[in-house]
């Protein structure tokens, strides 16, 4: 347990120290992994989180070794107090009515799965038919990537809102999910006699392939998505489906039994049933981009156009409209009987001035 513990304070502060890097650094975007790769190696805050998680994986590796896998996966999910506490201390992000309730369930559950435990009597598996380890990656690799190009794709829409970072949560959690599969089968190979014949077992079975793509793909897409989404949203999530995918998946492909007294299954269940249940309680969206819009939209001014458009002068013009063209038409209808008066006036001179007659004889 206390291995598990020191991974989440690992975990927690190697994401918190990438987001940090990650918001001073330019865009990153998936289609240049070469240019994110050179991004995020020249920042020595983004390396010194980097070497947390790694010292977190060799923690991971230990918890593998002595706990289950449902118990180490509600252990593990206990990180997410710490890491949102980070992240309100360190990068300022404000955690909601929502994320408060799920903190509060997240410390019920890892009190259960803790109450659960019992060294003695807990079996921990050793292995997994390969056949069987490949039947469960693959499907959730291939759903992991489309489901990250797919909110990859809406979010280039310019007249789309902001993406909430689920999707992305989701996506890379199903990688992670993966690569603690795998991390758990690279544990079994620890114990065997010798390391050179741990060597070649390992090389021979399928979980250093999957840690490399995990790795590979994980990497690029997880600082793509932590660069644009609040770190406690989206890590949440992550984790949360990680720990789910693995404690139903894990426990059935490594055969590992749960246990037998009532009380302790009844805690077991109801503990890691708690702890995948922060992914639902989590918010969907993030509300920080409305708070700064609301205000401005309330403030424009449509509202001081209205009584503006009433208290225009219409009735200082009308009659100055209504004088004009009366005035107009007087001088109009003046000119227009002179103008009669005129030629009436030339013509009855012009027939005075007619040549008289000749008298009569």
């Amino acid at each position: 347990m206390a291995a598990a513990l020191l991974a989440n304070v690992l975990y927690s502060t190697g994401f918190v120290l990438e987001k940090r890097a990650l918001s001073a650094l330019p865009e990153v975007n998936i289609r240049r992994p070469a240019r994110l790769l050179r991004l995020v190696v020249g920042s020595p805050l983004w390396l010194g989180g980097s070497l947390a998680l790694a010292a977190g994986f060799g923690a991971q590796l230990a918890v593998y070794r002595t706990l289950p896998i449902a118990a180490a996966q509600g252990l593990f999910v206990s990180g997410l107090v710490l890491l949102v506490l980070l992240s309100a201390r360190l990068l300022g992000e404000e955690t909601t009515g929502r994320e408060r309730y799920a903190l509060a369930a997240v410390l019920a559950a890892l009190l259960m799965v803790v109450l659960s435990l019992r060294e003695d009597s807990d079996t921990v598996g050793r292995g997994a038919p390969a056949p069987l380890i490949l039947l469960v990656c693959l499907p959730s690799l291939a759903a992991g990537v489309w489901l990250y190009g797919s909110a990859e794709r809406r979010a280039r829409h310019r007249h789309r809102l902001p993406t909430t970072g689920v999707e992305y949560g989701v996506a890379v959690g199903l990688l992670y999910g993966v690569s603690s599969l795998a991390i758990k089968g690279v544990s079994s190979f620890l114990t065997s006699d010798g390391p050179g014949a741990a060597l070649l077992g390992l090389l021979r079975s399928p979980y250093p392939y999957l840690l490399l793509f995990t790795g590979a793909f994980g990497l690029v897409m997880s600082q793509a998505a932590l660069q644009r989404c609040r770190a406690s949203l989206i890590v949440p999530v992550c984790t949360t489906v990680t720990c789910l995918f693995t404690a139903v998946l894990g426990t059935l492909a490594f055969g590992e039994a749960l246990p037998h007294e009532p009380v302790r299954l009844a805690l077991r269940l109801a503990g890691t049933v708690l702890a995948v249940g922060v992914l639902l309680a989590m918010p969907k969206h993030d509300t920080a981009p409305q708070h700064d819009t609301g205000p401005q939209h309330d403030a424009a001014p449509p509202h001081d156009t209205g009584p503006q458009h009433d208290a225009a002068p219409p009735h200082e013009t009308g009659p100055r409209y209504d004088t004009a063209p009366q005035h107009d038409a007087a001088s109009q209808h003046d000119t227009a009987s002179q103008h009669d008066t005129a030629p009436q006036h030339d013509t009855a001179s012009q027939h005075d001035t007619a040549p008289p007659r000749p008298p009569r004889s």
